[in-house]
């Protein structure tokens, strides 16, 4: 039990006042005071107690109370004080704030989405319509540079609605695990033969689009560091293929003019297990927000040294990264490097018991 528990204030109250009703009780005895006095005195002492012990617990409930009303209302701002009270309503108050807190998150968040999604829809939109209307115009032909234009934009649209399927398939837990072994050299160079494409995003698997649309730079270098070469692990390829592409593109955006990007993966400690890693060149994630890295709509402020196209996306890569080691049961993280910033990938292969 705890010393300031609930319990223990109440069980001292019952301990106090038959203490103070024994001890009158015995003053009346030895000084032959009429009973009827000890009693209201008793009583008065009693119910002077109890009042203070039920305001001090009354009194955090009534605020959470208005709290709760205010959070109900949509005003996420407010918070509950004496979260650092050492008993059950300390802890109440605790997890009421942490709740207002994951909630005013959540409203941010669904703010950020629409806007986020506002401004990448709205790019490629506005080109594809000024492309169409220069066509319709007679202004330009409908040669195959303009259609090229055309269909890049499109295949830019394709590619955000495809990132906001594989949320919604991220929040409902629709994607199955299809977990077989592969050998990791041969797996991870196709994986970077297609982010060193011309928008490479457009031969990504179906499904497996990044969240930040393409990248168009073509100045960063990519190498590939598996060892041993014959190293096999047990995962499943699709889902693997979201992280490593969404970890290249991130780190490829980050990078600087003529950068470089490295994918190293090594065996785990279990049977067929994968360490993956993925390291840039750029300015790297100060500590503070390593935290927050995988965070839904979490773009970043880090200025990338590479023009306006490279604007952090929608911030959905990594939270989609995230979420699909997390489906193998795997960790994912940021590392010390001492240069860039160096992302961390562990899957578990196959269990001991399975082996």
């Amino acid at each position: 039990m705890r010393p300031f528990s609930i319990k223990t204030k109440l069980g001292t109250l019952v301990v106090v006042s038959v203490f103070i009703t024994t001890g009158l009780l015995m003053v009346a005895l030895r000084t032959q005071t009429e009973l009827r006095f000890i009693t209201v005195f008793s009583v008065i002492a009693t119910l002077l107690i109890t009042q203070f012990v039920a305001h001090s617990l009354t009194a955090p409930l009534d605020e959470m109370n208005t709290v709760a009303r205010s959070i109900s209302h949509g005003d996420y701002t407010r918070r509950v004080r004496g979260a650092d009270r050492r008993d059950e309503l300390g802890d109440l108050a605790g997890t009421i704030n942490r709740m207002a807190e994951d909630l005013e998150a959540q409203d941010r968040h669904r703010k950020e989405l629409v806007a986020n999604v506002s401004h990448e829809l709205r790019t490629p939109i506005a080109a594809l319509r000024a492309v169409l209307e220069n066509v319709v115009d007679g202004v330009s032909a409908a040669d195959p540079e303009t259609m090229r234009t055309a269909l890049k934009q499109t295949e830019r649209l394709g590619g955000l609605v495809e990132t906001l399927l594989d949320l919604s398939r991220l929040d409902n837990g629709v994607i199955p695990l299809r977990a077989r072994r592969f050998e990791v050299w041969p797996y991870l160079s196709g994986v970077l033969r297609e982010a060193q494409l011309p928008g490479a995003a457009a031969s990504q698997r179906r499904g497996m689009l990044s969240s930040s649309g393409r990248h168009t730079r073509t100045d960063v270098h990519l190498h590939l560091d598996v060892s041993p070469p014959e190293l096999t692990a047990h995962a499943d390829a699709e889902r693997l293929h979201q992280v490593v592409a969404n970890l290249i593109d991130n780190a490829v955006k980050h990078s600087p003019p003529h950068g470089r990007v490295t994918v190293r993966a090594r065996p785990g400690a279990a049977p067929e297990s994968l360490t993956l890693e993925v390291q840039d060149e750029g300015p790297g994630i100060p500590r503070s927000e390593w935290h927050r890295v995988f965070e839904r709509f979490n773009r970043g402020h880090a200025a990338t040294p590479h023009g306006p196209e490279s604007d952090g996306g929608t911030g959905l890569g990594l939270a989609i990264a995230r979420w699909a080691v997390d489906l193998h049961g795997g960790r994912i993280g940021v590392a010390e490097s001492p240069r860039g910033c160096l992302i961390q990938v562990t899957l578990p292969g196959i269990p001991w018991s399975h082996v």
